[in-house]
C-alpha cells in the first residue's frame, strides 16, 4: 500500500490524533485485540503495510492460554485451535499511542474467521452477542464503568510483598485517605501524564478520586454504549500503566495487591433505553420504577453467583471479599437504595437516570465479559420477571447475608458456572465450556505452588 492510499483513511481519524500527530509522520501502526483475560495481543507494523481493507491473521490458539501462557488443550466439537483468526480493524476505536516514541496508532480488530463469521470465543463479540440480544427486544443498554486502581513502588521480585509508592513529598503512603485531595496530589505527576495521554487518544475522564487505600486511586468514565465503554476501559488500563511507568512507579489492577488494603472495583452503572424514543425504561410516566426495573434486579441477583468466574477471574479476585482489614467489597448481592452495604446499589437519580449499580466486579475482570456478564443477568431477569428480594434498608441481617452470599473462593465459583445452563446459552456453550476449561487450568496451576506463608509458617514448625 503506498502512502498517498494511507493517507486516505488517515485523513478520517478523530481530531484528536491529528493533534496527537502534529504534523509528524506516522511511524506504526498496532492491530491488537482483547483476550480472554482482557489484555492486549496482536501484530505492529509499519504504516504501509497497514490497510483497512486487508486483514491480518493470528491463531485462534491465544485464546487457549492461561494467564501463565500455559496452553490448555480442549475436546470440543469443531475444534478452533489449529485455524487463524482474520483480525478486521474497527476503525471507529482507532487512536493515538501516546507512550511511542514515535507516533503510532492503535486500533482494536474484531475477529473473524475465514468464512466472516464472528469468533465466538473473541470477549469484543460475546459482548456483542449481548447487546444484540438486548436489541431484538428494542432496548439498548447504557453503562458508566468506575476504574479503581493501585499505584505501586515497582516490584520488581515477585517473592517481596507490593508497597505502596513514594509520592512527592518523599514519603511512602500507608494510612486510609479516602477522597483526600492532598492524597491526590501527592501522586500529581502521574495523574497528570494520565490526563496527557487520555487528551492524546481521544479519552475522556469524567472524575477522579483518592480511594480508601494507600496510592489507590479511581476513575470514573461517561456513560454510554457498553461496547465503546469496554473498549475505554481496555484502553485506559494501557495508559495508566503507561503513565505510571513513565514516572517510576507501577499501576496494577490486581483485585487485592496488599494484604492490609482496601480491594479494587470495577463498578458498573447499568440502565436501559428503549432504542426508538431513547426512554430510560426503568422509569415510567410518572417517574416511578417500572416491573422491568425489578426484574432486571431480580435476575441479577439470580444470575450473578453464576457468573461469578467472569466478574471475579482470578484467584485474588477472591481475597478483596475478606471481612477483615479495610474491606469494602460487598459480600453479598443483596439489593438497596443508595445502600453501599450491598452488592447492588440504586443510587439516588432522576427518572431517566435510574439504574443500578453493580458493585461486586473486580477491576481485574475483562471489561468485555464483565460488562456482558452483568448484563445478561439483568436481561434475563426481564425476559423471564424474575422477583427480587426486598431492598436491604441498612446492613444485611444473617437470614438476608445467608440468603444472597457469593462464592468466597474461585473454585467454588467455577463449580457453581458449570451449571449455569442458562448463562451457557446466553454467552455461548463452546465459548463457557473454553472459559471454564482455561481458568480451572489456572486454578490447579494456583493449587501447585508453595506460598511465603507456607515457607514461613510450616517449614519448620511441623
Amino acid at each position: 500500500m503506498s502512502q498517498p492510499d494511507a493517507q486516505s483513511w488517515l485523513d478520517d481519524l478523530p481530531a484528536a490524533f491529528h493533534t496527537y500527530l502534529n504534523g509528524r509522520r506516522l511511524d506504526e501502526v498496532e492491530c491488537i485485540v482483547p483476550d480472554l483475560n482482557g489484555m492486549s495481543r496482536g501484530k505492529a507494523m509499519p504504516l504501509s503495510k497497514f490497510s483497512p481493507d486487508s486483514p491480518v491473521f493470528l491463531p485462534i490458539s491465544i485464546f487457549y492460554q492461561t494467564i501463565t501462557g500455559q496452553d490448555v488443550e480442549m475436546d470440543i466439537e469443531n475444534q478452533w485451535a489449529e485455524s487463524d483468526m482474520a483480525l478486521v480493524p474497527d476503525m471507529s476505536t482507532a487512536m493515538a499511542v501516546p507512550w511511542a516514541k514515535q507516533p503510532a496508532l492503535q486500533i482494536i480488530h474484531d475477529l473473524q474467521d475465514l468464512q466472516g463469521n464472528p469468533i465466538a470465543c473473541a470477549p469484543r463479540n460475546v459482548l456483542k452477542r449481548v447487546i444484540a440480544l438486548y436489541a431484538e427486544k428494542g432496548w439498548k443498554p447504557i453503562v458508566a464503568p468506575e476504574l479503581e486502581f493501585y499505584l505501586t513502588k515497582p516490584n520488581i521480585d515477585p517473592n517481596e510483598p507490593i508497597e505502596p509508592p513514594v509520592g512527592r513529598s518523599g514519603r511512602s503512603g500507608t494510612s486510609l485517605q479516602s477522597y483526600s485531595m492532598t492524597a491526590i496530589d501527592e501522586y500529581g505527576p502521574v495523574i497528570d501524564t494520565i490526563y496527557e495521554y487520555a487528551e492524546a487518544a481521544g479519552l475522556h475522564i469524567d472524575s477522579v478520586i483518592q480511594e480508601d487505600g494507600a496510592g489507590q486511586v479511581e476513575f470514573n468514565l461517561t456513560h454510554g454504549d457498553p461496547l465503546w465503554l469496554a473498549d475505554q476501559v481496555f484502553y485506559f488500563k494501557r495508559i495508566i500503566k503507561e503513565a505510571a511507568l513513565k514516572n517510576g512507579m507501577f499501576a496494577t489492577f490486581m483485585a487485592k495487591p496488599m494484604r492490609d488494603q482496601p480491594g479494587s472495583a470495577m463498578h458498573v452503572h447499568q440502565s436501559v433505553v428503549d432504542i426508538d424514543s431513547g426512554r430510560n425504561i426503568f422509569s415510567d410516566d410518572d417517574g416511578n420504577a417500572t416491573d422491568l426495573f425489578r426484574y432486571f434486579i431480580g435476575g441479577t441477583q439470580k444470575h450473578m453467583r453464576e457468573v461469578m468466574p467472569f466478574i471475579a477471574p482470578n484467584v485474588n479476585s477472591y481475597r478483596r471479599f475478606e471481612s477483615e482489614a479495610n474491606s469494602s467489597a460487598p459480600t453479598n448481592i443483596g439489593w438497596g437504595y443508595d445502600n453501599r452495604a450491598t452488592g447492588l446499589r440504586v443510587p439516588n437519580s432522576g427518572a431517566q437516570d435510574r439504574r443500578l449499580e453493580n458493585r461486586v466486579i473486580g477491576v481485574d475482570a475483562n471489561p468485555y465479559l464483565a460488562i456482558a456478564a452483568s448484563l445478561i443477568c439483568g436481561y434475563l431477569g426481564m425476559i423471564n420477571r424474575v422477583e427480587p428480594d426486598a431492598p436491604a434498608e441498612s446492613e444485611l441481617d444473617e437470614e438476608q447475608e445467608a440468603r444472597s452470599y457469593i462464592p468466597m473462593t474461585f473454585d467454588e465459583a467455577l463449580r457453581i458456572f458449570e451449571g449455569a445452563e442458562e448463562i451457557h446459552q446466553a454467552l455461548g456453550e463452546g465459548f463457557c465450556q473454553l472459559y471454564a476449561a482455561v481458568k480451572s487450568e489456572e486454578m490447579r496451576l494456583f493449587h501447585r505452588e508453595i506460598s511465603p506463608w507456607e515457607r514461613q509458617h510450616l517449614l519448620l514448625n511441623v
